[in-house]
């Protein structure tokens, strides 16, 4: 069949050998490759009806999420890890195995299987197919990215290739959603029987399972489409060794600066918005401790971080259409260089670009990395890439004490220059630390970096809303739970001990007792107690500092009226502005990937071993930082 052809939705190779499943079906696992699709095919099937978390006792993550469009409301999807083959070399390929096999703890036995493979590719591709098919499990193929194929030229027989499998296959298109009911009609079936279990020769080492899908590829009449031109010349560019990283610069630089130009303007609507709903709102309460706590404890805390939602959905729209147009993985092609000069390969890359959204995430990305002494050092230094819960205080202190000043004819400004140098030192950091480990202690051999190279798509805006709706959510879940109690928290501690039924004055209070007693060690670097404050509420999570700075500035009587950007510009100076932005760059604030990376490593030495030598870092630079500041701008 010629890909110009439209293919029946689904094939069914022989009903002596495979019928579909029926009334006894619940979960229904998702595997494939890498960049076959399969997440795009996930959450097209589900929507927003899924939930993200960890298998019981690994660090890999599980999404399910209930099946929409399929006539029933009680199926459930396990999006299992993309991997490349079921040899349990890697902590992925044995958490699809054990789920598979029904082995993991909490999950149950998937009833049926939905295949997908990337039908550009699907010589190589196939190599997952046999490990899957030969468990037994009723399982359908769903031949991935069908309208790239028929566009291209691409030759492919569904029929052949589902008799020769001995399961049904279908051509699909997750992007656009074409070829699905193939899926519903699939579900749906009556079954008396389980399916045929598939024959496969003996396969004595991963070279044999290639001969067998090389095999199956040509007796099927399997004829790859031709990659466009156009595809072609932007990979000549895109890759090439010297355009390719300054064209990679030019793409950050304008994100930056797009993410400030016009999500400035939002949050400061935003922030006027939240303001007066808080005024409003407690105007209906008595005026007293009760209106205290709810605006200046509670709503002042949570909306001061609130107000920088704008900004960080913006750089996740931006990130998200780089990664669903194929660029990002461009981009760890490109890193590869460097990733090898400081003894990692690109494999590295990607674990420390997702760092970009969270630390915790991409620590668990690590897993696919082979070589165990690799996997460690970027585990070690993936905190010091910039993440999100940093932009709020980079936020807040740029816009507060950096001048909008314009370079090369207003094309760049001075607060997109400090925002990229922030996050520039922070991968220096994890470079020279890496160098360092790979040097030493976790010195080992060279490994081979293999990526296959999506395809360039159109990002769609189904894929890119559900994307901003997932981080939207967490970072309101995260505002509405931590930082809610710690403002509360704080509150209260501003407000004790009460003598005499009068609320002592700030620095009197046990929250300011504290910060004084901790302002010794931090007075060298330009900050003041409120500050370590802060620093002290960051370790729940970095961007708590914010809530914090709005809770203790709204709690003081000096600072009460002003904005937390005024009240900071007027209580801190420069040096220390700038050095609390450095500290933030290197020091590891957050609990959260401290516990992740004593769960990866099986120990509390690498993870108290990388808090402190961060800390130390930390401290250090902010020193000089503040020093060299105060020196040349007073």
């Amino acid at each position: 069949m010629s890909g110009c052809c439209t293919p029946p939705p689904f094939v069914p190779p022989d009903e002596t050998i495979q019928t579909a499943i029926g009334g006894g079906l619940h979960t229904i696992a998702l595997i494939g490759p890498p960049n076959s699709g399969k997440s795009t095919l996930f959450n097209r099937l589900t929507g927003l009806r899924q939930k993200v978390a960890n298998y019981p006792g690994v660090t890999v993550e599980q999404r399910m999420g209930r099946m929409a469009g399929v006539g029933r409301d009680d199926l459930v999807l396990i999006d299992l890890p993309g991997i490349y083959s079921l040899d349990p070399y890697s902590e992925d390929a044995r958490v699809s195995i054990d789920v598979l096999q029904g082995r993991m703890p909490g999950t149950p036995k998937p009833d049926a299987v939905l295949l997908v493979l990337d039908s550009l590719h699907l010589t190589r591709q196939l190599m997952l197919a046999a490990p899957v098919l030969a468990l037994g499990l009723p399982t359908m193929v769903l031949l991935n990215m069908s309208d790239l194929m028929e566009t291209r030229g691409g030759v492919i027989d569904p029929l052949l290739l589902a008799q020769e499998l001995q399961a049904p296959v279908a051509l699909v298109s997750a992007t656009k959603g074409t070829g699905l009911e193939s899926v519903r009609l699939f579900l749906n079936r009556q079954s008396n029987k389980a399916q045929a279990q598939l024959t496969l020769p003996v396969l004595g080492n991963a070279m044999s399972t290639y001969r067998w899908a090389a095999q199956v590829s040509t007796r099927t009449g399997y004829r790859a489409p031709l990659s466009a031109k156009a595809s072609r010349r932007v990979d000549g560019v895109l890759l090439h060794p010297v355009w390719g990283p300054l064209l990679f610069l030019t793409v950050v630089f304008a994100v930056f600066e797009v993410v400030f130009a016009l999500g400035q303007p939002l949050s400061d609507g935003l922030g006027n918005l939240l303001a007066r709903l808080g005024t409003f709102g407690t105007s209906f309460l008595p005026d007293n401790w009760i209106r205290s706590l709810v605006l200046d404890g509670a709503w002042k805390g949570v909306t001061s971080v609130l107000v920088f939602l704008p900004q960080i959905l913006l750089l996740f729209l931006f990130i998200g259409v780089l990664e669903d147009t194929g660029y990002l993985a461009r981009a760890a092609l490109i890193a590869d260089r460097v990733m090898r000069s400081i003894g990692l390969n690109g494999k590295a890359f990607i674990p420390l670009l997702s760092a970009y959204a969270c630390a915790v995430p991409a620590i668990m990305a690590t897993r696919t990395i082979e070589n165990k002494r690799d996997r460690l050092a970027t585990i070690l230094v993936t905190p010091f890439m910039t993440c999100s819960a940093r932009l709020p205080v980079y936020m807040l202190l740029i816009a507060a004490f950096i001048p909008n000043i314009a370079f090369a004819g207003g094309l760049i400004g001075l607060k997109t220059i400090v925002m990229l140098s922030l996050y520039l030192i922070g991968f220096l950091a994890a470079l020279v630390t890496a160098r360092l480990l790979k040097s030493s202690i976790l010195k080992s051999s060279e490994t081979p970096f293999i990526l296959e190279l999506p395809q360039y798509r159109m990002p769609t805006l189904r894929s890119l809303t559900l994307r901003l709706v997932d981080r939207a959510s967490v970072f309101l879940k995260q505002a509405g739970t931590v930082i809610l109690c710690v403002t509360l928290g704080l509150w209260v501690l501003a407000n004790v001990p009460v003598r005499d039924g009068h609320h002592p004055v700030l620095e009197e209070s046990v929250i300011g007792r504290l910060g004084h007693f901790i302002e010794p060690a931090i007075a060298p670097l330009g900050f003041n107690w409120k500050i370590g404050i802060g620093l002290l509420s960051s370790v729940l999570a970095r961007e708590v500092m914010v809530g914090t700075m709005g809770t203790l500035y709204g709690a003081d009587p000096e600072t009460q009226s002003l904005s937390l950007q005024t009240a900071l510009h007027h209580d801190l100076p420069l040096g220390g502005a700038v050095a609390l932005m450095v500290f933030f760059a290197f020091a590891l604030q957050c609990t959260s990937t401290i516990a992740v990376v004593r769960r990866e490593t099986n120990s509390w030495k690498w993870p108290a071993l990388q808090f402190l030598y961060m800390l130390a870092l930390a401290w250090g630079a902010a020193f000089v930082t503040n020093h060299l500041v105060s020196s040349i701008w007073g």
